[in-house]
This record gives C-alpha cells, sequence and structure tokens, in this order.
C-alpha cells in the first residue's frame, strides 16, 4: 500500500529549526511502498520538479519550504530538480542525494584525535563526488543540535543546506554541487538551548580580507620551483649548521607590499645581507593587526591583508629558489574571544579547556586550548604539519611555550589546580608539544621546530623519546637579557656587570640555542638595539656593532629583527616599519647606518665560511676561553673550534679606550693570525684602528696557554681572528 510521501511533522520541526542530525534521511529520494518518495526543502520556491531523462513530474507543495510526491518507480533514478522561484527557475542538483563525501578511515582517525592531514577532511574541499563537481564542507561540532551551510550562494541563508551528523564523532558533512573556488562561507551552528551562533570555518585554507570574517573556498594551484631546495634541506642538522635568522613582520617590513610583491624585494635583500633564514611573524589569520599576528582565528589560512594562499606560496617559493630557508612563528598557546571564531564554538566550551581557571589566559585576555582533548591536540598537531607540507615551511618556532608548561604561569594561589602529582606541570600540555615535535620530524625532514621558553624547564630541545619536549632549538632568553642589561651600562660600570657576559657559558650547552634579538626586544619603550646604549651616537653605533660581533660569534645560532640590521634609532612600529630614510643617501646620516649594515653583511660572509662559529654550536669542546675574567679591561676572547679543531679567535673591548699591546695567550699550533672582522673599520662607520698585518705569536706563555699574541684593541669593538 502507498504511502504519504511527505516528511512529518517531527523531521518538518526540526529541519526548519535547524537542529535534524541526519537530513539526508528525510530529503532526497527514498525507496517507500509504492515506489520511490522524492522530497525536497526549498524555502521560497514556487514549485520544484524531478527531472529524469524523460520523465519530469512536479512535486506536491507541502508549505514551508517543502516539497513532495511518490513516483512508482522501481528504483531511484539519476535525477535533478528544477527549483522554480519569483521570475527564475533554476536547474540544480539535488545535494541530499549523494552519500557522505568522508570516508571511514578519515571519521576513525578523526575520533582518535591521529588524523596527520586533519586539513584534507575537514573544512570547504572543491572536490567531485560520485561523478559531480561541487564542494565538501566539514566541520567538528560535536555539542551542536545541527549545523547548516550559509554563504554567498545561498544569500547567507542556510536553511535549506542542513549538514548531517556522520556518526559519533561530531563531525557534520554537506557536499554541496556547484560550488566551487571563492564563494564566501560560514556555519551556522545551532546550540544546544536552540540559539545559533554564526562561525568562520576552524579550518578554512582562505579567509576574507579583516575587518571581514567569512571563509572563503579554496584550491590551491600553485607549482612549486624549489625542489632543489627541499632536496638539500635535511642534508645537515640545523643544530650543526650555520643558521642566522632575519626576523621579519611581513605587513610592516615594506608597508603596503603583497606576498608577490615582497617576493620580488625581500629574497635579494635578505640574501645579499647572508642571512640563511627569514623568521616570519605569524602569518596566519588574525582580526586584530596590533596584535602582530599573535591572536589567530585562523589558523589553516596565510592572512589575505597580503594576498592569497598561493601568493605566500609564492613568497615561500621565491625564498628558497634565493637559496634561504623559511621560519614561521606559530602560536598554539591560545587564541582570542572573538564571538564568530573557535570561543565556545558549538555552544559549549570546545576548543578551551572546560574550567574557566584553565581556559581564560591571564595576561592577554585569551583563552587556552585544551590540549588533553585530543580532537583539539590533533587540530593543532596537524596544523604544524600543515605548514610544513603544504607551503613549504621550513620551521616553527613555537611562541610562549612557558605559558602551556605551567599550570601557574601568571595566575595567584588559588587560581589554578595543581596536576595529578600535585605539580605544576601541564602534562596535558607537555604530551601536545611532545606529539607535535615527534609528527613534525617524523613527517618532514629537513624542518626544525623552535621553543620560546623562557624558564628553566629541563629537556626543552632534548628528544621526546629521551623524555625531552623534542624541540630542535630554543631561544636563549637568559643570554638576551643579560648581555642587553650589560652593554645598556656605561662602559665605566661594566666592571660590575661582567659576569652578565659570561654566565651564558655556564649553561650554554644544556639547551641548543638561539641568540634572539626579536621585535619583543624593540617595542613598548624598551628601545631599539643602538638606542639601548649608552653614550653619544658614535659610542651607540661601536657599542652596537661590538655587540653584534659578539653575538655572532657566540655559541648558538643567532636572529635579529628587521631595522637592527642598519641601526635604526627609533623603535619598531608595525604601522610604518623599518625606517628606511636612514639608508637614503641624501641623509647625512646614511653612511652611519649602511655602515652597520655592511658590518651584518661581512659577519654573516665570514660566519658562514667559518665551520668553527656553527659546526659545534651544542658541543662543549667547540668553546675555550681566552680570557673571561678581564673586568676591569671590560674585555673578553674566547676560541671557537670546528670539527677538525680549526680556531676562530674573538676577542671583544666594551671600553671606549684604545688597548695597544693587549696580550692573549692562544695555541701554539697557528703559525700566524690576521683579521677576519674588525668591527671598528672605517667602512662601519668606526674610528679605523686594526691589526693590519699578520700576527705572529710569542713563545711567552699567557692565560695558561703555552703562547701568546699582541693585539690593538680598537675602542667599542670585537674583533675576529682566523689561523693566517
Amino acid at each position: 500500500m502507498a504511502v504519504s510521501p511527505a516528511a512529518d511533522a517531527a523531521d518538518r520541526e526540526r529541519l526548519l529549526a535547524g537542529t535534524h542530525h541526519d537530513p539526508h534521511s528525510v530529503l532526497g529520494a527514498h525507496p517507500v511502498p509504492g515506489g520511490i518518495a522524492f522530497r525536497a526543502f526549498r524555502p521560497y520556491a514556487l514549485s520544484v520538479t524531478v527531472v529524469a531523462g524523460e520523465l519530469r513530474a512536479e512535486l506536491h507543495d507541502d508549505g514551508d519550504g517543502f516539497f513532495s510526491g511518490l513516483l512508482p518507480l522501481r528504483e531511484v533514478p539519476a535525477y535533478r530538480l528544477l527549483v522554480a522561484y519569483d521570475g527564475t527557475a533554476q536547474d540544480v542538483e539535488d545535494a541530499y542525494r549523494f552519500l557522505p563525501a568522508l570516508g571511514d578511515l578519515d571519521l576513525h582517525l578523526i575520533g582518535e584525535g591521529r588524523h596527520e592531514q586533519l586539513w584534507k577532511a575537514l573544512g570547504a574541499e572543491p572536490t567531485t563526488h560520485q561523478g559531480v563537481t561541487g564542494t565538501r564542507f566539514t566541520v567538528w561540532a560535536p555539542n551542536a543540535r545541527g549545523v547548516r551551510v550559509a554563504g554567498t550562494f545561498n544569500f547567507w541563508d542556510g536553511t535549506a543546506f542542513p549538514m548531517r551528523s556522520l556518526g559519533g564523532t561530531g563531525v557534520w558533512e554537506l557536499f554541496v554541487p556547484a560550488i566551487g573556488e571563492g564563494e564566501l562561507y560560514k556555519f551556522e551552528i545551532t546550540r544546544s538551548d536552540g540559539s545559533k551562533t554564526l562561525r568562520a570555518d576552524p579550518l578554512a585554507r582562505r579567509t576574507e580580507t579583516p575587518p571581514n570574517t567569512s571563509s572563503v573556498v579554496h584550491a590551491s594551484h600553485h607549482e612549486w620551483h624549489d625542489e632543489e631546495w627541499l632536496a638539500r634541506r635535511a642534508d645537515t642538522r640545523a643544530h650543526e649548521a650555520p643558521f642566522s635568522v632575519y626576523e621579519v613582520h611581513l605587513p610592516s617590513w615594506r608597508p603596503g607590499l603583497t606576498y608577490r610583491q615582497l617576493a620580488e624585494q625581500l629574497p635579494g635583500y635578505v640574501r645579499d645581507l647572508g642571512f640563511t633564514h627569514v623568521e616570519l611573524m605569524p602569518v596566519a589569520e588574525h582580526p586584530f593587526g596590533g596584535s602582530w599576528g599573535y591572536q589567530v582565528t585562523g589558523f589553516y589560512a596565510p592572512t589575505a591583508r597580503l594576498g592569497t594562499p598561493d601568493d605566500f606560496k609564492y613568497l615561500v617559493d621565491a625564498l628558497h629558489r634565493a637559496g634561504i630557508g623559511v621560519l614561521m612563528d606559530w602560536v598554539p598557546a591560545h587564541f582570542p574571544r572573538d564571538d564568530w571564531a573557535l570561543a565556545e564554538f558549538d555552544g559549549r566550551p570546545l576548543y578551551e579547556h572546560e574550567d574557566p581557571l584553565r581556559a581564560a589566559h591571564p595576561d592577554w585576555g585569551t583563552l587556552e586550548f585544551d590540549y588533553g582533548r585530543r580532537e583539539v591536540r590533533n587540530f593543532l598537531v596537524a596544523n604544524a604539519v600543515y605548514w610544513c607540507e603544504e607551503f613549504h615551511i621550513d620551521g616553527l618556532r613555537v611562541d610562549a611555550v612557558a605559558s602551556m608548561l605551567y599550570l601557574d604561569y601568571s595566575r595567584e594561589p588559588g587560581q589554578w589546580t595543581p596536576n595529578e602529582h600535585g605539580g605544576r606541570e601541564n602534562l596535558d600540555a607537555v604530551a601536545f608539544l611532545q606529539e607535535m615535535n615527534a609528527t613534525v620530524y617524523r613527517r618532514v625532514p629537513g624542518v626544525v621546530t623552535i621553543a620560546e621558553e623562557s624558564t628553566a624547564w629541563d629537556g626543552v630541545t632534548r628528544t621526546t623519546d629521551s623524555g625531552g619536549l623534542g624541540f630542535g632549538l630554543k631561544w636563549n632568553m637568559g643570554w638576551m637579557h643579560d648581555s642587553l642589561d650589560y652593554v645598556s651600562h656605561d662602559p665605566v660600570h661594566r666592571k660590575h656587570h661582567h659576569g652578565e657576559m659570561t654566565f651564558s657559558m655556564v649553561y650554554a650547552y644544556s639547551e641548543n640555542y638561539v641568540l634572539p634579538i626579536s621585535h619583543d626586544e624593540v617595542v613598548h619603550g624598551k628601545r631599539s638595539l643602538v638606542s639601548k646604549m649608552p653614550g653619544d651616537w658614535w659610542q651607540q653605533r661601536a657599542d652596537h656593532r661590538a655587540y653584534l660581533g659578539f653575538m655572532w660569534a657566540h655559541p648558538g645560532k643567532q636572529l635579529l629583527f628587521m631595522g637592527q640590521e642598519f641601526a635604526q634609532g627609533a623603535e619598531w612600529s608595525e604601522a610604518h616599519g623599518p625606517d628606511w630614510w636612514l639608508l637614503d643617501p641624501a641623509y647625512g646620516a646614511e653612511p652611519d647606518h649602511r655602515g652597520v649594515r655592511d658590518l651584518v653583511r661581512d659577519l654573516n660572509t665570514v660566519y658562514r665560511a667559518s665551520p668553527a662559529l656553527w659546526q659545534r654550536d651544542t658541543d662543549p669542546s667547540g668553546f675555550q676561553w681566552l680570557v673571561g675574567d678581564a673586568a676591569e679591561d671590560n674585555v673578553f676572547a674566547f676560541l671557537r673550534l670546528d670539527a677538525e679543531g680549526v680556531p676562530l679567535l674573538s676577542v671583544s673591548n666594551f671600553s671606549p679606550v684604545v688597548r695597544p699591546d693587549y696580550r692573549l695567550g692562544v695555541p701554539d699550533d697557528v703559525p700566524a693570525w690576521y683579521e677576519a672582522v674588525n668591527t671598528d673599520a672605517a667602512r662601519y662607520g668606526g674610528s679605523d684602528i686594526t691589526n693590519p698585518d699578520a700576527i705572529k705569536p710569542e713563545p711567552t706563555p699567557w692565560h695558561a696557554r703555552p703562547a701568546s699574541i699582541r693585539l690593538t684593541l680598537p675602542p667599542l669593538a670585537t674583533v675576529w681572528l682566523r689561523p693566517a
């Protein structure tokens, strides 16, 4: 006996309310007694007609946008819908005739929190499904009563586009035929209390330009040309290779330039100065430019301020073809509370911890991720892999690691709960960081992960199988604070702070370190690097140059923020970027700034050509003090040694006086030394007190060495000597 093809009252109510978990079980074509029942939900339509070959059957208007009909067919035919509106008619595929466009393996891996290419399963994916082109929309929203897709393709009314819940994974899916690249969309989520929220896609690969917040359907068409770079990237481990980093805030390096325009200028500039890598401050989409990118809402999308995702790939490609590695700041510590993004995404805490004390970040007014939730951990681990695999990023500098590791970070007693062992360590965050590092290093040979971690946490750069966090490198915040404090004192007082320049060698080999002079040190009233120096303009520049020479020779890799390479006097501003006008030949003091930049170029050139300065950065046998206790002289001298024992001698004089015939103990197996770098050279803006001739050791023991040399130490300067 035939049955009524119309949707029953309960289904209609749930579809109208946006709370149906399985609209495909109602809508579409379904065998029933008496034939095939066709049901469509098309609000605003005047009529809906099923078209199957020669067959044309207009469905009955059941009211409220529902249409149905029973056709005496034995099986579901290939069919389309002809939908008539006031003044127009559309011949369309029925989105509710398709099987799920997400496979069981994907769902299993998502449920386990082990989908290492999560971006290929969730989000908006232009695809061909069952022979039809369209876009598959998927989103994780386990607490939602219903989810619909709204966008430009349905005039931002998602009523007729309900998604289906796939099993118990919390994933909702809908394949929408004929929808392609460039369409804007969001997910309309019905919360448990029946209220609705319109959310950007957490896995969106492209976004609208802020302040607009929609996600954009995207497919990449970039063809890479960096095969040579990738092939040799894994040849040498980062801590045993030259690693000199230029830190860049892309929107302000040359304000107004797009990714593609930057690709025409940045690689040449960085290559000319000899840096091995750039480090990009966060590229992922963020609503507030004043956060410099550190408050991310679009973890899978490069900011649209500078172009498309393929434009960003073009920039990375250009840097690689210029022989420059690309590091990127990555921010898994927290996210902002914007009500269109991740916060209480499906009506309940989802990406953030359900305990409000754990969720609220005390310093930044943001929310911390729930690292103990496997799907959240998967979201972040896969995100790290995504940037390395899809964008060929060579390394991730992980921001604010300390805030993740400690439950009591910036919290008073009573504002935090100890872990299961009674300690202050965030064990979930530790497990996440270990998993992230292990996964990235396993999947993407040749990459490096770098921790911005400011505490004495043990084993940040120890391997995960040895109980460490598994990072490749760690920022040496202690060296940065101590050395900057030392040089900020007037030279006459530096003898009282001598230990601030030598203490770093007490722990230099406890981790694999990077020496960072980053954006954080040249903002918020801290002054630029040259402006931290005491004295007049000549002394400030001399101290600046001497400090860079000391830094480049010290064990550890080095990082310098843009603008500091030419001794910019003003603090950095994200609004107008570096003061490039200081390098305009028409500016009277231009030689002063060009001289510092020339020094940076020469430091990098000699550094890269001197394995002693990088080959044994993490090996104590690669460093020897010659004199570390000359506090009255403000002098530091040490040897760096490569794997074959070939030395480079660095001596710094942080006093504004010339020290003629300064005797240093040296090995007796080097017949002569010559100056490789002298930061006081005239071409750098110095007083040109140099040691132009070969310096031969004398058989006079000194500093517990069998031989010694006599040098003229220029004022406020660092000198590097190499064997002749």
